[in-house]
């Protein structure tokens, strides 16, 4: 086993030194954000519980970012690891927070919950998506294992690892429609990465995740019911991304299925219920993403976020035991 313990204190100094810059920053910027009106609009088909929210300040991907960038940054440089893959996961995280603060901004400036086009968005994350997806393939990275087995998927693998990244950044934005849904599940997930990297002997990407998970966490300490500031596509993109980027430099792809799964079932939801409508007329849910099908079924939004949240902890937790059972 690759793991060292020498590698934890310097990520615990990533984490520790995201959340204090995190919780900082974020009161400057909310600050910033009222003054400029800079408030989100609400989703007309959104559940009635939700008018109240509309005007509450967006874009707080902003400092989520910014503060795990500055605690990875100092991190790496203590523990001599600001390499070239640690790097690709700071400008894929930063690239993608830029396309949601495009997004986000239209979405302001237009008074309406709508910013981006599809397709302008979706070519954005896959360029975003090529650079570490073709460093991986260029460096001979091109295999997907589940413990001992393994397929190489050769140069088809940048097509594999540009879905993945695309396909969690657009799950965390999905999932991203309730206080602190988005931000609690992350944490979970992006500290069992930390987990699963610091297993494998990958240290930069386990700071580099630690990072993200603790400036996520000072972020929802403003974020949490009732919310004072939303991350807005600036994060939920860039969340998501990232999350994406770290299981492909990292090599544990396939573990996203638990440790996402969350995301996964948002995504999915949304898939089955256009899909059914379109071939029977008929929903399948109250309504989608699936956190609002319960929330119309009398949930209150602080339990389905617990309840979201738990089973991520749960799942996650399950993924790193057998990671690391299957390693021995």
């Amino acid at each position: 086993m690759l793991i060292s313990l020498n590698n934890i204190p310097l990520i615990v100094v990533a984490a520790l030194v995201a959340v204090i810059l995190s919780l900082l920053s974020g009161v400057v910027y909310i600050d910033f954000l009222k003054k400029k009106m800079f408030g989100q609009s609400i989703r007309e088909c959104a559940p009635e519980s939700h008018a109240k929210k509309s005007g509450t300040p967006t874009t707080g991907g902003v400092f989520i970012v910014g503060s795990a960038v500055i605690g990875a940054i100092i991190a790496l440089v203590m523990a001599q690891k600001l390499t070239t893959p640690a790097c690709l996961l700071i400008m894929t995280f930063v690239f993608y927070m830029l396309a949601g603060l495009m997004d986000d901004i239209l979405k302001i400036k237009n008074h309406h919950n709508e910013g981006l086009t599809p397709r302008k968005k979706l070519f954005l994350q896959i360029a975003i998506a090529l650079l570490p997806a073709v460093y991986m393939t260029v460096t001979g990275e091109t295999s997907v294992s589940f413990g001992q087995w393994s397929i190489n998927l050769g140069y088809l693998y940048p097509l594999f690892a540009i879905f993945i990244m695309v396909g969690v950044s657009n799950a965390v934005n999905l999932t991203d429609g309730l206080d602190g849904l988005a931000a609690s599940n992350m944490i979970i997930s992006l500290t069992a990465c930390a987990a699963l990297a610091l297993l494998t002997g990958n240290v930069e990407i386990a700071i580099v995740s630690a990072a993200i998970a603790g400036a996520t966490a000072g972020f929802l300490f403003f974020n949490k019911y009732p919310a004072k500031v939303f991350m807005g596509d600036t994060g939920s993109l860039a969340l998501g991304g990232v999350l994406g980027a770290i299981a492909v430099m990292g090599k544990f792809e396939l573990w996203l299925i638990p440790i996402g799964f969350i995301y996964m079932s948002e995504t999915l939801s949304v898939m089955i219920q256009v899909a059914s409508f379109k071939m029977t007329g008929n929903r399948i849910f109250r309504m989608t993403p699936i956190h609002h099908h319960f929330e119309l079924g009398g949930w209150k939004e602080t339990k389905v976020v617990a309840v979201f949240t738990g089973v991520t902890l749960i799942l996650s937790s399950a993924a790193v035991y057998l990671f690391w059972y299957l390693m021995r």
